[in-house]
This record gives C-alpha cells, sequence and structure tokens, in this order.
C-alpha cells in the first residue's frame, strides 16, 4: 500500500514537471481548454431534421458553442461529434431558425429546426448560359451556334450581323467612309482589335482583308464574304488562344463549319 502511495505521488510530481516545462516554453494561452478538450470528452451522435417534413437536413452545422470545433450532417442528417456533458451544441441552416442543445449523460440527439420566418429578399435573373449552345464543361467558353436557326431568328443574311445578334462578345459595326469600310465590317471579339481575332474555315486559316482600318490601324478577316448559307454551324472559343494558334488569336477564334 505504501509503495503504491509513493508510485501515485511520483506520478503526480512528473505531471507536475513536465506541465511546467510546457508552460515555460508555450505560455499559458496555448495551454487552454480547447487543448485539453478530448481528456474528458465522448463520441455523441444526433440527427438534424425539418421540423415540417421530418426529413434530414444535408448539411447543417454543428458546432460546439464557444469553440471552433463542429461537425456537418450527411445526406441523412446524421453527425457525431467529441463532446462533454454541459457542453452546449449550436446547430443551424440557411433557411431555418438556430437552436441549441445541451449535452448531458446520453450519447444520441434528435434536433427539429423550424423554418426560418425571415423571407428572402426578391432574386432577379439578369443572365444565364443556355446549356444547349454553351459548352460549360470545358476549360474555356465556347459558343456552338446553328447558323440557320439564328438567321430564321434574326433575319439578317451577313455572317457579321447574324453573330451581333446571337454572340454577347462579338461586335461589328458598319462604317461609311466612301471607302473599303462601305464593304468590309470590321469584326472583333472581347473588344479587342479585328486583327486579334482568327477565323477558321473547316480548322484552316481565313485570310485578312487588305484594308486598313482608320480608327486602329489595323485589318480583320471579312465575315461577309462567306455567305450564310453555305456554313452550317460557327463555333466561337471566348477566350485568349494565342499560346496554341499565335498572336492573331488573342481575342479567340471563330470557327466556321
Amino acid at each position: 500500500m505504501i509503495r503504491k502511495q509513493q508510485a501515485t505521488t511520483a506520478l503526480r510530481m512528473r505531471f507536475a514537471y513536465l506541465l511546467s516545462l510546457a508552460i515555460m516554453f508555450f505560455g499559458f494561452e496555448s495551454l487552454s481548454a480547447e487543448s485539453f478538450y478530448f481528456q474528458d470528452s465522448r463520441t455523441i451522435t444526433g440527427t438534424v431534421t425539418d421540423a415540417d417534413t421530418g426529413e434530414g437536413i444535408i448539411g447543417a452545422t454543428v458546432v460546439l458553442k464557444g469553440t471552433t470545433l463542429g461537425s456537418i450532417t450527411d445526406v441523412n442528417g446524421n453527425y457525431s461529434l467529441q463532446a462533454s456533458s454541459g457542453d452546449e451544441l449550436v446547430i443551424s441552416y440557411v433557411g431555418y431558425e438556430s437552436t441549441t442543445v445541451v449535452v448531458t449523460s446520453a450519447s444520441n440527439y434528435s434536433t427539429s429546426l423550424n423554418p426560418s420566418t425571415q423571407s428572402l429578399s426578391e432574386i432577379v435573373v439578369v443572365g444565364s448560359r443556355n446549356e444547349n449552345r454553351t459548352v460549360i464543361d470545358s476549360p474555356v467558353p465556347i459558343d456552338v451556334i446553328d447558323v440557320a436557326d439564328l438567321a430564321n431568328t434574326t433575319g439578317k443574311v451577313e455572317i457579321n450581323q447574324i453573330l451581333q445578334y446571337g454572340a454577347p462578345s462579338f461586335n461589328a459595326t458598319k462604317q461609311s467612309g466612301s471607302d473599303g469600310a462601305d464593304h468590309i465590317d470590321p469584326a472583333s471579339l472581347r473588344g479587342l482589335g479585328p486583327d486579334q481575332t482568327l477565323v477558321l474555315i473547316n480548322g484552316k486559316r481565313r485570310h485578312q482583308s487588305s484594308l486598313v482600318n482608320g480608327g486602329r490601324g489595323n485589318s480583320g478577316t471579312d465575315l461577309n464574304a462567306i455567305p450564310a448559307s453555305a456554313i452550317k454551324r460557327i463555333e466561337i472559343l471566348r477566350d485568349g488562344a494565342s499560346a496554341q494558334y499565335g498572336s492573331d488569336a488573342i481575342a479567340g477564334v471563330i470557327t466556321l463549319c
């Protein structure tokens, strides 16, 4: 019995010595309650459900009050985390009223959240991306335009005018100066110069026109020289591709097929 008491005393003295060393090197702030939290905790589980439907809420947040420790509910609304008796669990989710649960000796807790009475403000959609036309699963945005459908919708026959109404990043402005600008409209992508947009016909480069525009001092490809009836679809790469095609593809690439 005496040996046992001596061993216990020696163990306590060793623990006190190690604790004093830790305080000396790390300071009192690092030895917070959260640092020794798991010494007196246990694993508890629970379920978060909708108070109206009874279905589990996916992604609800369960946090120990006053700490950064917590968990998130799974697809069935279940969660698990380490907690001690007397701790408070703050359970919240977007669109629901938050609630607090006090941990007791039980190991499982079921909580129902009531929908929030505060309604969200009006949501106005000012733009969208149509999956039927825009390829959204690629690293860069690509528009695939059916020329026949777009021509019937807009009533235009020139390629520049068809793209002007169908592609938001495309711009072509008719000019009148009693020169070549009356016949060749400079077209551009993303507000860059006409000579920085590459035009391909069935994968082959289309030459640029010989007309030098007075405003920018450069020349672009005359898209109107290609009849719309000879084109099935137009693919527009709305991103820089100069690393692959060269400096004439800084604004993007227009492919006529």
